[in-house]
């Protein structure tokens, strides 16, 4: 019976994570920088400061921190942003004065504006099924800007109640766990936490060394944007693939209208081929790997594991996830090596 209680309950919260998913991600971030604030507070707390004052001083810091560190970059990202921009402005007709009658002269399809305006009036209906989704999607991106904008404010307030709160939600975990299990359930949630912590700032340092990698491959090819485009895909990448896919396509865009070649294109590749190399074989294993005591072959099958399994969210939570089972893993197998089953002998 009780073993049936454990499963519909399991099965509850699975249903429930899965309808409210939608909503999760503010509070899912939020958790995360309260677990990242929280040793901080606490070490304020041993001096002396009341919790909520501790949690206070933590999010001025931040700000503080973060509002130099933004200062300091931000001649340099506001020239490079101009120049990206100014980079799409003249790809557009780049496009339009180019590109376009290339292609035209190429394919042997005309693209002059007479011959678009006759195939709009040929395709009256398809065009305005097309229009139709495209205000759909418009409108879809609309909201989803709105959400991201409410999600921004949200986190931080989300954030701080998380982390003044955060040993008292733990203390109500705690009441929930049956007091025989609590010794083993508390040395468990040590370890993970202590795994999870590695692997958090293990994954920091491989975004910083990816952004510094882009960013003096690219300035070593010549791109004036390159210290924006590089830290950016640096900072993309704790997202499996986005980092390198957006940082491709701005620094492919922004080189060719900077060159209004095809060949720099190559170098752009080379860059970013040789970040990825550097990613799997050497910053992920020893930044990440050693981190949380798991061999570079152990993180590359995790990670395309946890891909094939579960697709993006799996790429995403497939490090995380493992240092956590490393964790469980260790203590089934110390509890293994005293059981009987492995320390019985066989009769002679």
């Amino acid at each position: 019976m009780n073993r049936f209680v454990a499963l519909a309950t399991l099965f509850l919260l699975g249903w429930l994570l899965y309808r409210l998913s939608p909503i999760l991600t503010p509070f899912f971030v939020a958790a995360i920088l309260a677990y990242l604030g929280n040793p901080l507070v606490s070490r304020l707390q041993k001096l002396g400061l009341g919790r909520g004052f501790a949690t206070t001083a933590v999010f001025v810091l931040a700000t503080l921190l973060g509002t130099g560190i933004v200062l300091a970059l931000l001649p340099v990202i506001q020239s490079q942003f101009l120049l990206f921009l100014d980079s799409v402005s003249k790809y557009l007709t780049l496009l339009q004065q180019n590109i376009l009658p290339r292609l035209s002269a190429r394919l042997g399809i005309p693209m002059d504006t007479g011959t678009l305006t006759t195939y709009a009036a040929r395709n009256t209906q398809k065009l305005g099924e097309w229009a139709g989704r495209g205000l759909q999607l418009a409108l879809h991106s609309g909201s989803s800007l709105i959400t991201a904008l409410l999600n921004i404010i949200l986190i931080p307030v989300l954030t701080f109640y998380l982390l003044r709160d955060w040993p008292r939600l733990l203390a109500r975990i705690r009441q929930l766990v049956p007091l025989r299990y609590l010794p083993l359930v508390s040395l468990l949630a040590r370890d993970s936490d202590a795994m999870l912590t590695a692997f958090l700032r293990g994954q920091i340092s491989v975004m910083l060394a990816l952004g510094v990698t882009y960013a003096v491959g690219l300035s070593i090819i010549g791109l004036k944007t390159a210290i924006l485009i590089g830290l950016l895909a640096g900072i993309l990448s704790f997202v499996p693939y986005l980092g390198v896919i957006s940082g491709v396509t701005m620094a492919t865009l922004a080189i060719y209208v900077q060159t209004g070649q095809f060949l720099p294109i190559l170098g752009v590749l080379v860059v970013f081929t040789v970040g990825q190399i550097l990613e799997s074989m050497v910053f992920t294993p020893y930044l990440v790997g050693d981190r949380i005591g798991l061999h570079p072959v152990a993180v590359i099958f995790a990670v395309l594991a946890g891909g094939e399994l579960f697709g993006f969210i799996g790429l995403l939570l497939a490090l995380p996830v493992t240092a956590v089972l490393i964790a469980l893993l260790r203590h089934a197998h110390q509890w293994y090596l005293r059981s009987a089953c492995y320390q019985d002998t066989p009769p002679s």
